[in-house]
């Protein structure tokens, strides 16, 4: 059984990786297990080569050593002349076998296991989304948030235990986390079901926390929202997140930041757009515009003769604060002409005078004109 390859045994190539190799030997494993091939003697003997095969490929310093010296690197001066132990044996107490037997046959034997839990362990993280509006987030603020989070118990001070006092070492595994039982020719070992992997135990739990040693509480926290901040920003608040268990360390508190849409502006990174209606008569003749700036203030715009729709004029360091720096964005003030409505017949009778004296022609309208010189071109192209 010595002499037999390693590679051939688990059926992969010598270039195969960790996951190949691991792979190949669960399906193997599976296979040949003694407790679904009963009696089989030919069966155990396979089952037994494949787990010494798996004990060296899955070290990598075991593989280099055979794949440079084959099975003489464990034997004459390996300990033990085997390399998982006495010649030509191998131990079903340690190794690949039972590293991931619980992993596969768990369930088949009673109980499924794993690596040692610590008794005490981290808290979980809390998300509090955060409303806040435009101009909150161009001058920041400081602001509240109610949180329902579990804290570290005040009668046990987060140890779970009566009084304050310290677990003890489970009785079951003597603080191990695991216990091994005899399994025919292997031994197997499992996570203690009296500590559930945790190695310590409590003898008189808390009554306040039932010993998990954190309660339910609400609390205020007062948080920074920078200015600057964008839509989505997301910010961390360390050690404010649920309380450990046992006495683990907290988590953390993420405030996800969504910023209301605003009855003016419109953000775009740290430029502010915002779309005002003009008059006709100003747009024609010129004149300026009062328009409201995102720190409250006003501004004035000059409106020149002949504006047009979407027309925009930039005001140089109106617009959003820039995240951590002293910098400002721009605001661009886009121009919608409004047509009057409602005209008196006095108004409509100057409208009309003002169409009669050629008031629609290409020279004062020459956007018009263009379009429906080329609506004309467009006929006469589908009449060709």
């Amino acid at each position: 059984m010595a002499d037999k390859d390693f590679y051939q045994t688990l059926g992969v190539d010598r270039g195969a990786d960790g996951a190949a190799i691991k792979n190949a030997y669960r399906k193997l494993a599976k296979e040949l297990h003694p407790d679904r091939n009963p009696d089989n003697a030919e069966a155990e003997r396979h089952f037994k080569e494949v787990n010494q095969a798996y004990d060296v490929l899955k070290d990598d310093d075991k593989r280099a050593a055979y794949d440079r010296f084959g099975h003489e690197a464990f034997q004459a001066g390996a300990a033990g002349g085997g390399p998982g132990g006495g010649a030509g044996g191998f131990d079903f107490s340690g190794g690949g076998f039972a590293d991931i037997f619980d992993e596969m046959f768990g369930e088949f034997m009673g109980g499924r296991g794993g690596g040692r839990r610590q008794a005490s362990t981290r808290g979980s993280d809390l998300r509090y989304n955060l409303d806040v509006g435009l101009e909150e987030a161009f001058s920041g603020k400081q602001t509240k948030v109610r949180v329902n989070a579990s804290a570290a118990c005040d009668s046990c001070h987060g140890s779970g235990a009566s009084g304050g006092a310290e677990p003890v070492a489970c009785p079951s595994c003597q603080g191990a986390g695991k216990v091994r039982a005899q399994q025919g020719f292997f031994t197997v070992e499992r996570t203690c079901p009296s500590c559930h992997g945790a190695g310590r135990v409590i003898d008189n739990p808390c009554d306040a926390c039932g010993g998990a040693g954190r309660t339910n509480k609400e609390k205020t926290l007062s948080v920074n929202v920078p200015a600057g901040i964008e839509d989505g920003t997301r910010i961390r608040v360390a050690g404010e997140g649920e309380a450990g268990l046992r006495g683990g360390p907290p988590g953390d508190l993420y405030i996800f930041v969504t910023i209301r849409p605003h009855r003016f502006f419109r953000r775009d990174s740290s430029d502010i757009h915002c779309r005002v209606p003009i008059p006709m008569t100003t747009a024609a003749l010129g004149g300026s515009i009062e328009v409201p700036i995102i720190d409250g203030a006003r501004a004035r715009v000059n409106i020149p003769a002949g504006t047009q729709t979407g027309q925009q004029f930039r005001l140089r360091g109106k617009g959003m604060s820039v995240l951590r720096a002293s910098s400002h964005g721009d605001m661009y003030v886009q121009a919608q002409i409004e047509t009057p409505v409602n005209l008196t017949k006095d108004q409509r009778d100057l409208l009309k005078q003002f169409a009669d004296a050629g008031g629609g022609s290409t020279k004062h309208s020459p956007e018009s004109e263009g379009f429906f010189t080329k609506v004309k071109e467009f006929w006469d192209d589908l009449k060709d």
